[in-house]
């Protein structure tokens, strides 16, 4: 994959998961999120934080999911192995808070995890079909 196909895959997958997760975040799972962990809520989202983690979660999606499976030729492999991405590292922040913190709500490790799953996972696909579209 060309550098520049590789910027071009990156940005389309960071505005999809960006539009996505803010949906779910903001509209459809708000009243979820809202109700289990309204008590942990700052008042204001630290931007510079969240822009940072969009950032490099995508980066770590590229290398460990789309850029394997554009190698593979798979769609199957970036479903697989997005889901898996999504898995660990949200199942990384899910269980190290219920580990750690008072009163985590098992709700939420079960649900965030899921949707981690899913989103990385419908990411990474979208990811190697814009890869195959360029090369």
């Amino acid at each position: 994959m060309a550098i520049g196909d590789v910027w071009t895959t990156y940005f389309l997958m960071l505005l999809v998961f960006l539009v996505l997760d803010l949906l779910w975040l903001g509209i459809l799972a708000r009243r979820f999120y809202m109700k289990h962990l309204g008590k942990f809520f700052a008042d204001k989202v630290k931007w510079p934080a969240a822009g940072l983690f969009y950032l490099l979660f995508i980066a770590g999606m590229m290398i460990f999911a789309v850029h394997p499976a554009v190698a593979q030729g798979s769609f199957s492999a970036a479903l697989v192995r997005g889901a898996l991405y999504g898995l660990c590292t949200y199942a990384t922040y899910d269980l190290t808070n219920l580990a750690t913190l008072r009163e985590w709500p098992i709700p939420i490790v079960v649900v965030d995890i899921l949707w981690g799953m899913g989103l990385s996972a419908t990411i990474s696909v979208i990811g190697i079909w814009a890869a195959m579209q360029m090369g």
